[in-house]
């Protein structure tokens, strides 16, 4: 158990990639502080299966993401819970499809402001205690989307390309304290979003959910296979260990060949 002793802080962690990141990272020993959107009795019974599967702690704050103030609330939380952050993993994330000129100017703003501010803010507030501890780990989840566009998702590209930018910021700023920040570009992933629109498709579309998967991937993806969140959550547990301790502010593609072309 390679993270033992260290405290992981996961937001949007209690479904999809968030929750495949928090497991991988409790599998191998770290505490747990999870944050999201649910009903109360399904989170507690996520964080309650984490403590028993894996013998560590959890914890979890409900911090409204938005603002500032609101991701300081949740560091806060983290360290008054468990002690500290060691690691932490800017997950949350939320969508919205419009073409520019239809573009809802709340929309945009509350994407910008969860999907890219609050990991500023977040490495803001979890950074100075990693650096006084000399190890830390920041990981973001970016997309296939921060390095290519796709037309009417201007918010979210935008977004994620910004994240992309704060992370070799990070990275350089931090790289000789022990904290590394590195950013993963996740391509198609199923999670229980992406499965209910693919069987929503098939509705529709009078088709199959296989067919609608094959369909969905070949838009973007030459590897016809769905990534799927404990993948992700391989690739941050190694993100985290001595074999990636030089490896920093850093996009990572995990995409299926998304971006290769």
């Amino acid at each position: 158990m390679t993270l033992k002793g260290k405290v992981a802080l996961v937001t949007g962690s209690t479904s999809g990639i968030g929750l495949g990141v928090a497991r991988a990272l409790a599998a191998e020993g770290a505490d747990i502080m999870m944050n999201g959107f649910g009903a109360p009795a399904e989170i507690e019974r996520e964080t309650a299966a984490i403590e028993t599967e894996f013998g560590v702690r959890t914890g979890y704050s409900g911090a409204d993401l938005s603002s500032g103030a609101g991701v300081r609330q949740m560091v806060a939380d983290a360290i008054a819970a468990l002690g500290q952050v060691d690691i932490l993993v800017n997950n949350a994330g939320i969508q919205f499809v419009a073409e520019i000129v239809d573009f809802p100017e709340d929309k945009w703003d509350a994407i910008i402001a969860i999907n890219l501010s609050s990991a500023f803010h977040g490495i803001k507030a979890a950074a100075p205690g990693m650096k006084e501890r000399g190890w830390g780990r920041i990981i973001n989840t970016a997309s296939a989307h921060g390095l290519v566009g796709s037309a009417s998702k201007s918010a979210y590209v935008a977004a994620k390309h910004g994240i992309l930018g704060l992370t070799k910021v990070a990275g350089l700023e931090l790289a000789n304290t022990g904290v590394t920040c590195n950013a993963i570009c996740p391509g198609w992933v199923l999670t229980p979003l992406v499965e209910k629109q693919l069987q929503d498709r098939a509705a529709r579309n009078g088709t199959s959910v296989e067919q609608e998967k094959l369909a969905l991937l070949a838009e973007k993806q030459p590897m016809l296979q769905f990534t799927t969140p404990a993948q992700i959550g391989a690739l941050a547990v190694f993100l985290c260990s001595d074999g990636a301790k030089t490896i920093t502010g850093a996009p990572i593609s995990m995409d299926g060949g998304w971006v290769a072309g």
